[in-house]
């Protein structure tokens, strides 16, 4: 498990809840507080451009209806998504994948990429994000982690670049989640703090793996799972777990 370089706390869906989530405002809080990774998560719209966004409808982050899918582009990347979150963001729009990568780099942020297809895209979705991280020069791209709880999409983006560490995504601990994640050539299995227990993290950790977990957001709780051998949390409140977790995660 050497060569291990992302820390021990990564802001969830760019800036967890202090900022509208998936944006490019969530990037800069991050950065502003000190994150030193996030995660994010990647979708197609209609005409095949990856952009951030977690939903496959428009309703919760936007207020409107529709399916993410069914939207061209440039409609998502002119779509408002930060008042709805609080009018301070009034304006904060959709990003596209290529935005968000250039300002991680700007930035200094490490980034989890999951690739979170709409339903019957997962082929698709893989292999168009594999192929636009294939085509980033190398000085362009951060240094970066993909993840799904797709199996098949994170494979289809491994046929596009292999040389990328990938880690799958699964609700909880599990002997099929264990062996998908060795089938992948996963360097990590991500799974929910619920119900995860001391014994599932050196289950994944006697494998070869590591183990990254969301969501935490409880100074106490990032503590204990440390102390299993975690190697690092997600967070939608990075504010309350910095700057003790900014550590690189145990080896």
């Amino acid at each position: 498990m050497s060569g291990w370089v992302w820390p021990a706390l990564i802001a969830h869906r760019c800036g967890g809840a202090l900022a509208p989530e998936n944006t490019l405002a969530g990037l800069a809080i991050a950065a502003r507080l000190g994150c030193r990774a996030v995660e994010f998560d990647v979708m197609l719209s209609r005409d095949g451009v990856p952009v951030l966004i977690h939903d496959e409808t428009l309703t919760r982050t936007a207020g409107r209806r529709g399916q993410v899918a069914r939207f061209a582009a440039d409609e998502l990347l002119a779509m408002d998504v930060g008042e709805v979150f609080h009018p301070a963001f009034r304006g904060e729009t959709i990003p596209a994948l290529d935005a968000a990568l250039q300002r991680c780099r700007r930035l200094g942020l490490a980034a989890n990429l999951e690739i979170k297809p709409a339903g019957g895209f997962e082929v698709e979705t893989g292999r168009v994000v594999g192929r636009r991280l294939a085509a980033l020069a190398p000085d362009a791209q951060p240094a970066l982690l993909l993840s799904s709880f797709s199996a098949t999409a994170l494979e289809a983006a491994a046929t596009e670049i292999d040389s990328l560490p990938r880690a799958f995504l699964a609700d909880y601990c599990s002997a099929a989640a264990l062996a998908t994640a060795r089938r992948l050539g996963c360097v990590s299995l991500n799974l929910s703090r619920r119900g995860l227990q001391a014994d599932h993290v050196a289950e994944v950790r006697d494998a070869g793996l590591r183990m990254l977990v969301y969501t935490v957001n409880a100074p106490d709780e990032a503590g204990r799972l440390a102390g299993w051998g975690v190697s690092g949390v997600f967070s939608d409140r990075p504010d309350l777990l910095l700057p003790a977790s900014v550590a690189p995660g145990a080896p």
